[in-house]
C-alpha cells in the first residue's frame, strides 16, 4: 500500500494516508472527500560531520582487476 499526502479543500488539514487502489481517502479531521493529492518529497539528511567522515578502507586486495588498486575506476574505494 502506498502512502500518499493529501490536503483537504474543506478544512485545510494536511495529512498522509495509506491508500489501497479500491479505497477512497477521506480527511481525518472533517471526513471530507474533497482532497487534493500533494507532491511527495523524499526526506534527505546531510550534515557536515557525515560529509567529513572518512570512507572505510578499500577492499581492492580482493579485487580481480589486473590493473591493481584503483584500476577499476573506483579509485581504490569500493
Amino acid at each position: 500500500m502506498p502512502i500518499y499526502e493529501y490536503a483537504c479543500h474543506d478544512c485545510g488539514h494536511a495529512f498522509e494516508a495509506l491508500v489501497r487502489s479500491s479505497t477512497v481517502p477521506e480527511c481525518p479531521a472533517c471526513h471530507s472527500l474533497h482532497l487534493e493529492k500533494q507532491l511527495s518529497v523524499f526526506a534527505t539528511s546531510s550534515s557536515e560531520s557525515a560529509q567529513s567522515t572518512p570512507l572505510p578502507p578499500s577492499s581492492c586486495g580482493a579485487c580481480p582487476n589486473a590493473n591493481g588498486p584503483g584500476g577499476c575506476g573506483f579509485g581504490g574505494m569500493h
